[in-house]
Order: C-alpha cells, then sequence, then structure tokens
C-alpha cells in the first residue's frame, strides 16, 4: 500500500476462479493483480514494490504449489501477507509460514474480506491478529 489502496496479487491457476477472486479484491476497495501459477507470481513480485498480500490457491503446475509458494515469498519478502485456500488439499497452518492464513475451498467471500482487512492492518506480517 504504497499509495493509497492496499495491492493483492492472486495466484490461482483456474481461470474462473481467478476472474472471481480479482472482482472480491476489487469489490473490497483493493487493487488486484493476476498470476496463473507461481512462477508468473514470483515474476510480477519481482517487478512491483508494492504488493501488500498474496492470496495463493495450493495446487498449481508449475515448479512450486502455494505452500512452497508461500515460503518461498516469506523468505524472500518478508513483509508480505499471505492467504492459501485449496479446494482439494486440507491444510494445517503449521505447514505455512507463521502469520499466514488458510481457507478451505468453496470459501466464504466475506471471510476472506474480513481475513485481508485483518492482516493489511498489521504492521506484523507474523502476527494473527483474529
Amino acid at each position: 500500500m504504497k499509495n493509497g489502496k492496499p495491492v493483492i496479487l492472486i495466484v490461482e491457476d483456474n481461470t474462473i476462479i481467478r476472474m472471481s477472486a480479482v472482482d472480491l479484491v476489487l469489490s473490497a476497495g483493493y487493487e488486484a493483480l493476476e498470476a496463473g501459477d507461481a512462477d508468473e507470481a514470483i515474476r510480477v513480485l519481482e517487478g512491483r514494490e508494492d504488493i501488500d498480500l498474496v492470496f495463493t490457491d495450493v495446487q498449481m503446475p508449475g515448479t512450486m504449489d502455494g505452500i512452497k509458494l508461500s515460503h518461498y515469498i516469506r523468505d524472500r519478502w518478508p513483509p508480505l501477507k499471505l492467504i492459501v485456500a485449496s479446494g482439494a488439499a486440507i491444510v494445517e497452518e503449521s505447514m505455512l509460514p507463521v502469520g499466514s492464513r488458510f481457507f478451505s475451498k468453496p470459501y466464504n467471500d466475506l471471510t476472506i474480506t474480513e481475513a485481508m482487512a485483518r492482516l493489511l492492518a498489521s504492521d506484523d506480517p507474523k502476527a494473527l491478529s483474529l
């Protein structure tokens, strides 16, 4: 949130779900960026310094899944907030970087936007203010 509204990167290989997540982020008043897999997400992150939160799916094609991506992001860009979602895998939050949130799909839109707002309001990316 360098200039104005928070910027959220959505990482989802399913185009319909990604479009729906973009709509959700926009309707919550945030700026939305998109990536179809982890490799594309990393390229976007390398090219921008204004991303505040990454909202990623777990199961994706490419070199890494959403869990590996979330750890990579935490190591390389520690301030970024992380939300991970999956329709197939049940992920224990202990498998994710500290401070990440996990949601099963189908998720409730309000639950996701509230989690985004809570994470974005915290200065500590590792703090779970629930």
